[in-house]
């Protein structure tokens, strides 16, 4: 069912970095991307899509992780993801790009968790320090960066609590807590 999916697709952000993903996989998920909506029908979206280790590495040297755990410098080297998928947007198809890009990520992480991987959407990317270090075109903008893998960590939802805290943190256990608002309070009318 769709809404077990969608709560088995959360940000993850360790992995079992040894479990590759292959090529194959990756074109997979952005086949979804490509076949989903698209404002205006206009298709703006170009992908880069990377499972070598030493891209890997590189792409993730340009990414920040976790804003809200003050204390973690993201994933150690063991625990990093397998895979990445970029998400540019065109210029020269349009300047516009409106929400096309949510639709992809969220798209390409549903087909992940279909297929028992997960991933994190992140948008903290020193995109300029990216561009020149896999030398994209100007024509590209680096909208998105979607870390794949096979997850390491547990991710649970539970209820916004009295305060209204809504900051993701983890436990001792290292089990990651995503307080969700209730549904009551965010339907007005």
């Amino acid at each position: 069912m769709l809404r077990d999916l969608i709560i088995k697709n959360r940000s993850y952000r360790r992995f079992y970095q040894e479990v590759a993903i292959e090529l194959k996989t990756l074109k997979e998920l952005v086949d979804l991307a490509r076949l989903s909506a698209s404002a205006g029908n206009i298709q703006p979206l170009k992908y880069i899509l990377s499972n070598d280790p030493e891209k890997n590495s590189l792409i993730f040297s340009h990414l920040a992780w976790a804003a809200y755990l003050k204390d973690w410098p993201g994933p150690p080297e063991e625990e990093r993801p397998s895979a990445y998928i970029i998400i540019l947007e065109d210029k020269e198809i349009t300047q516009h790009f409106w929400c096309d890009h949510g639709i992809a990520a969220q798209t390409i992480l549903l087909g992940a968790a279909e297929k028992g991987l997960g991933g994190c959407v992140i948008g903290s990317v020193n995109k300029q320090g990216l561009q020149k270090a896999l030398n994209i075109p100007p024509q590209y903008e680096i909208f998105l960066v979607l870390a794949l893998g096979k997850p390491k960590e547990t991710v649970k939802i539970e209820p916004v609590g009295p305060d209204g805290d809504i900051k993701y943190w983890r436990d001792s256990k290292g089990t990651h807590h995503v307080p969700k608002r209730a549904l009551n309070d965010i339907i007005i009318g």
